[in-house]
């Protein structure tokens, strides 16, 4: 919860400070498919540091369990992760096509969705992920993207989740999904 206090304030502060520098350097994003998938809340802050290159620094915290007909089956797609990398825009900083590259970290605890079984661990890795930039108005884009991250993985997973008997552990490389993005996204 400690991290999830600083995020919220680094959040607010960068979303009210004031901007006295040029125009289009900095924005703050957040992925409104993120919310419909169990209530990930999640905020991404950008800075321009020329014409075709922004610094890119996100975050992502689900803290929802939700249960079902009884104690015993539940749904969780729990997790806080933390993002920085950079993007390449070929026409101009937030507006047009985009290719990104970052490196990533998340601990999630995931488990009642397909099956009753369980997984939790760290996920270590590097992501890419490209997508379009539509301008809506000076100060409000409306983003489109699709990524995939690769890592390793440490893990356990259990048979149910509230039973604890532990199937498998383990360390592991992955290749998934990182995000199906429809952002919006504010531009100081």
């Amino acid at each position: 919860m400690k991290r999830f206090s600083i995020f919220l304030t680094i959040t607010l502060a960068v979303i009210f400070m004031p901007v006295t520098a040029g125009a289009r350097k900095f924005s703050v994003s957040t992925n409104v498919l993120g919310y419909l998938y169990l209530g990930t809340l999640n905020m991404e802050a950008s800075y321009g540091l020329s014409r075709h290159w922004s610094l890119n620094a996100g975050a992502k915290f689900n803290p929802f369990t939700f249960r079902l007909d009884g104690k015993d089956t539940q749904m969780q797609s729990r997790q806080q992760s933390y993002e920085l990398g950079v993007r390449m825009w070929p026409w101009h900083v937030y507006s047009g096509w985009w290719v990104a590259a970052k490196a990533k970290y998340q601990e999630y605890n995931t488990g009642g969705i397909f099956s009753r079984k369980t997984e939790e661990g760290d996920g270590f890795g590097i992501g890419f992920s490209a997508g379009y930039s539509y301008m809506v108005h000076p100060h409000l884009n409306l983003e489109f993207g699709l990524g995939l991250w690769s890592g390793i993985k440490k893990y356990a997973v259990y048979d149910c989740p509230s039973c604890g008997l532990t199937t498998d552990s383990g360390t592991k490389g992955f290749i998934l999904p990182n995000e199906l993005l429809l952002s919006l996204v504010y531009v100081f």
